[in-house]
């Protein structure tokens, strides 16, 4: 017999994980079903950059909340997360790069982001460890980072605690739904029936929404990554390229993880094969550019990844009006980790309340399926469609019928 559950989340990254807990926070019992591990794919691997600076400006509210939430993270999780907020510098190499760098940091700042442009004298005195290729840098103090994995799991724990069930190692094979609303979930171990999902798969996302019948434009992107041995501290920010080549950061144990893209335009196809093995090395060269010092050290190791990458850069959040009870939280293209906190809570406000403490209308699936934007809010059209009834705009539709 199918199990009934309140809603079944697909992933169990740390978008799932702070889904889940926020959910459960509100007496929802979550499922979450994983395929590999809890934070095995791209939560456990990416840099645990936390920042606003440098994001599509709408971003910037969702990242500024998030941020905030950051400071009280270890607090709500109950562990500490290793988070240092010593600031992000993304750094310039040619007066190209110093000039669409001073227009980016401009209308950040009219928007209210504490972010400044600085010249290289100014970058040394915040860091005296970066080479003569750096002219200068956009420096936000307010940015930082933390340890991926402690945050997803943090999430995943607490989440537990309050009673969400996680189901890892298990396959979602089809989404049930009847007159075209979803019904249940089919994986590969058993069946839950249930009229909420929310797609937060990650790379996956694409695949989840076909499932339904919907598509998104997302790609896999490949990204390589590497850690090395321990050194002693040199500096905390969180360090980034001006056109995203690569980014990185010391760890508060004194390795230094980096990760990029750089190299990939070259060396990922040659003659139509995969040459993924060049991207480490090419990452290598340009931190020892960037940071002669680090020249020495010994990687410890190195792995690859997907990213999810939409079309436009920019995630999809919130009800699809084509499937009631559908939910995205997908697409976050590379630059989501920092997200998590602010986007578990919307994603469960807007499935208990039919509406968000701060908009997510330019992230709907309605900006590709209508050919423009659509407000993501289930007022009005019955779309919030929860076993449970949480969600008002649904009490007071029941209450007509």
């Amino acid at each position: 017999m199918p199990e009934k559950v309140d809603v079944v989340i697909v992933g169990g990254g740390v978008m799932g994980c702070a889904i889940a807990c926020n959910l459960a926070k509100e007496g929802l019992k979550p499922a979450v079903v994983e395929k590999s591990d809890i934070g095995g794919e791209a939560s456990g691997a990416n840099g645990g950059g936390v920042r606003q600076s440098a994001r599509n400006l709408k971003e910037m509210p969702l990242a500024m909340e998030s941020i905030r939430m950051y400071g009280d993270l270890h607090e709500e999780l109950g562990m500490d997360v290793e988070y240092v907020r010593k600031g992000n510098l993304r750094l310039c190499t040619s007066e190209e790069e110093l000039e669409t760098m001073r227009l980016s940091v401009e209308n950040q700042k009219a928007i209210g982001l504490d972010l400044e442009m600085l010249n290289r004298k100014q970058v040394l005195e915040i860091n005296p460890h970066i080479g003569e290729k750096v002219l200068g840098a956009s420096f936000c103090p307010t940015d930082g980072h933390v340890n991926p994995f402690l945050v997803t799991y943090g999430f995943f724990k607490k989440a537990k605690r309050l009673g969400a069930r996680f189901f890892i190692h298990e396959v979602v094979k089809d989404i049930r739904l009847r007159k075209s609303r979803v019904t249940g979930v089919e994986t590969d171990k058993r069946t839950f029936e249930t009229d909420l999902v929310v797609n937060a798969a990650g790379v996956a996302g694409r695949k989840v929404a076909n499932m339904v019948g919907l598509d998104l434009p997302m790609r896999p992107v490949f990204s390589e990554a590497l850690i090395t041995e321990p050194y002693a501290p040199l500096f905390k920010q969180m360090i980034g390229h001006a056109k995203g080549l690569f980014y990185g950061r010391q760890t508060v144990h004194g390795s230094f993880f980096w990760g990029g893209f750089v190299g990939t335009e070259q060396f990922i196809h040659r003659e139509g094969k995969p040459l993924f093995h060049y991207i480490g090395p090419a990452i290598s060269q340009m931190v020892i550019d960037y940071f002669p010092v680090l020249k020495n050290l010994n990687l410890i190791r190195m792995w690859s990844g997907l990213i999810a990458q939409m079309s436009d850069g920019l995630p999809v959040l919130g009800f699809s009006e084509e499937v009631p009870g559908f939910v995205f939280a997908t697409g976050f293209s590379g630059h989501g980790f920092g997200l998590a906190p602010v986007i578990g809570r919307l994603i469960s406000e807007l499935i208990m309340d039919c509406q968000t403490s701060i908009s997510i209308t330019d992230f709907c699936y309605g900006r590709f399926s209508k050919g423009g934007d659509k407000e993501c809010s289930c007022q009005g059209n019955a779309a919030c469609t929860t076993v449970t009834a949480v969600c008002p705009n649904k009490r007071e539709w029941l209450k007509s019928i």
